[in-house]
This record gives structure tokens, sequence and C-alpha cells, in this order.
């Protein structure tokens, strides 16, 4: 059963693993707020899952650890409970997803676990490595759906009140549930006048569709490039303490998603995995009651893969509107281009590549479509850029905002 002493108890037993991560004012991300940031992805395996892990691990009896552990993860999980197994000479097996990020898989591997990749998605590793618990006799250390790892994450509430006096709320990642419920349940018993958000990725929403039906349900898909949070079935006791201590839930686009990770790290310097830029982008695209609060954000994990991160940087930037593409209908004649090019210029945009297309079957034999790359500002210039474009006879034809 959770309580607050075992919360207290884990911090404890985590001095000596788990970093007391830093709360850093992000005054460059949000105008609407007073923002905070809880940095969980500075932990040595990038993510807050090493405390739950740790602490699970650590409450096992002898008999427990003899037989082995074994874990299913998205890959945070995977490399709290490798670390913790490694440290304690206990062999471990982590059940993964095959589409877990590689550097996932193979930071797994280095802290000495041993992977086996699962076709699917979390929940079907997680059946297999409950397969693998039945036939082997080894040790399930769970996720989240646990009260010891529950507090062990619980932990980072009592980090967040003491680093910040009376914040007024704290905005917090959902997959499975573990970490909002340990948050959640220690603040609320020590300050039940901070509001506890909890966000998921619109494509894994099964703690708010749990919620809409009043009982935990199971997805037929979690389709997200957050892979910490791709969880289709959320846990039973977690449900419950969401249902208790949670005050509202609210999901995020892929899109906004992307647009919060490229400016956690063009306006922080912060490095964050999908999973942990979505309290980010719930603030960012005002989707919380948090005007002129003061407000944590907790970035969960930092474990992104570099060729994600490329694609996601060009998602953000078209999101925020600092890249688009237009494609406008000529007269193919001298000139054109150039005139289109001084409006570009003078509206402050930036044209970084030029297709000059007459094959398309359709257009008249004169003409032909231009199809610009720009860098832009902001949304406000694309405006600009396309009403000058429009009011010199220019015909836009389609745009990508």
């Amino acid at each position: 059963m959770l309580t607050l002493d075992k919360i207290y108890h884990a911090a404890f037993v985590l001095k000596k693993v788990a970093r007391k991560t830093d709360l850093i004012r992000a005054t460059k991300l949000s105008k609407q707020c007073d923002l905070y940031l809880k940095t969980e992805n500075l932990q040595e395996t990038g993510s807050f899952k090493l405390r739950g892990a740790y602490y699970k691990i650590s409450q096992l009896t002898e008999e427990e650890k003899s037989r082995g552990i074994i874990a299913c993860s998205a890959g945070n999980h995977a490399q709290g409970v490798a670390m913790a197994a490694t440290q304690s000479g206990i062999q471990s097996l982590i059940c993964m997803p095959d589409g877990a990020p590689i550097s996932k898989v193979e930071a797994t591997k280095q802290l000495g676990a041993e992977v086996r990749l699962v076709k699917g998605a979390y929940d079907d590793a997680y059946a297999t490595a409950l397969q693998l618990q039945e036939d082997t006799g080894a040790t399930f250390i769970h996720p989240f759906d646990d009260d010891e790892v529950i507090a062990g994450q619980g932990t980072i509430g009592l980090e967040i009140l003491d680093e910040l006096e009376n914040p007024d709320a704290v905005v917090v990642p959902i997959g499975g549930g573990g970490l909002i419920s340990g948050v959640a349940y220690a603040i609320k018993h020590l300050n039940p006048n901070v509001k506890i958000y909890g966000v998921q990725a619109a494509g894994a929403a099964s703690m708010v569709k749990s919620q809409q039906e009043g009982t935990p349900i199971t997805l037929d898909q979690a389709e997200t490039f957050a892979d910490g949070i791709a969880v289709k079935h959320p846990g039973d006791i977690t449900y419950q303490l969401v249902e208790q201590y949670v005050d509202e839930i609210v999901t995020v686009s892929e899109d906004e998603i992307a647009a919060a990770i490229l400016a956690l790290i063009e306006k922080q310097k912060v490095i964050a995995e999908g999973a942990g830029a979505v309290s980010v982008a719930a603030v960012l695209f005002h989707k919380l009651p948090v005007e002129g609060k003061k407000v944590v954000c907790i970035v969960s994990g930092g474990n992104i893969d570099v060729n994600i991160l490329s694609r996601v940087i060009t998602r953000g930037l078209l999101t925020s509107g600092r890249n688009v593409s237009l494609t406008i209908a000529l007269t193919d004649k001298p000139g054109q281009l150039q005139e289109v090019s001084e409006i570009i210029a003078r509206c402050g945009g930036n044209v970084v590549s030029v297709h000059h297309d007459r094959s398309d079957a359709n257009m008249a034999i004169t003409s032909c479509f231009l199809k610009l790359g720009l860098e832009t500002r902001d949304h406000a210039q694309i405006v600009q850029i396309q009403k000058e474009l429009t009011q010199a006879g220019f015909h836009l034809v389609s745009e990508r905002v």
C-alpha cells in the first residue's frame, strides 16, 4: 500500500543513486505563466524511471533476487531496471517492443541486461514478459502499476516542494500513470492546494479514455512517437490514484509535442524525448488554466534517438511557423521569379529551396508552378508574405504552414 512514509523512505534509499535534479526557471518558454522545468532528463539513465525501478528492487527479498528479474519497457524503465539489477548483482531480462529506439535498446544492454525484442507495442512486450515470468519463476518488476515503483517516482514530488515555495500547479506526463500517481500522492498530502495536471499524447490517451469510461480500458492501438508513454492500458493501481489525486488530464498532438521539443532545445538548451516534452507542450499550446500561475513541468526523460530528433526538429519548425512551403501558379515569362523573391525578401523571409515545374499536364502550356521552401520567423510573417504575394497578383495554389 502506498503511503507518504514509503515515499520518504524511497527518497532516503535513492540518495546514493538518483540525482536530485535541478528545477530551472524557464523564462524564455512561456509568457502566460511563471514556468519551471523539473529536469529528470538529466538522471544518469536519462529518465525518472531509475527512481521507481531502483527502489522496487531494493525492497525485494533475497529469495526474490535469487530468481533473477524480468521487466518490460519501451526503454526508460529498462535502463532503470538494468542499472539497479546490475548494481545489486542480479541477472535481468528486459522485453522491449521491436520499435523501441536503438539508443534505448543499446543503453539497456550496456547496463548489463539481456534484451528480448517483441513485435508490436509496449503492451505486447508486457504480455511476453508475463509469460516468461510464469515459465521461469523470475521476479517481475512492473514499470508503473506497483506501490514501490510509484513511491520511487513520488520522490520527485518531494523534491519539487523542497525546491520551489508554493507552486500553483505541476504538469506531469502520463503513460501507464506511475509518475503522476507518485507525484500527485506526495504533493496532495503535503500541499493539497497545488493543482496536478496530467498530459497524454492524443494517439495514446489510455488514461483519458479510461476516465471517460469510468474504468481502465485497453486501446486498440497506441500511435505516437513519444514511445515512453505509448501505453494501451493504464495501471489498475495508478488509475485509482489518478482518479483521487489528479485535477485534470489533457492531450497534445504529435505536432505540438515536436514544437515543444524544438522550443526546449532552442530556448532552454534542454534535450527532451517526446514523452518528456508533453508537459511543456500542454503549457505552450494553452491546454491548461495556468495563466499567471507558478507552474512546474516535469521533463520526464531525454532519451531521444538522434534520427528521430532530426525529423522532430523539421516538424517542430513547420508547426511553429519557422518553415513553410509555398506553391505559386505563374505565367512562364522572364522576371516572375525576381518579383516573387523581392516580395519575400521585403517581408524578411529567406528562400532555401526553389523548384520550377512545367510538367503538370493540368496547367496551361504557358504556365508553370513555382515551389518554394522558406525560412520564416513565425506564423504572422507567413501570413504577411502570402498577403503581399496575393496583392501583387500571384496565385497561391497551396501552402504548408
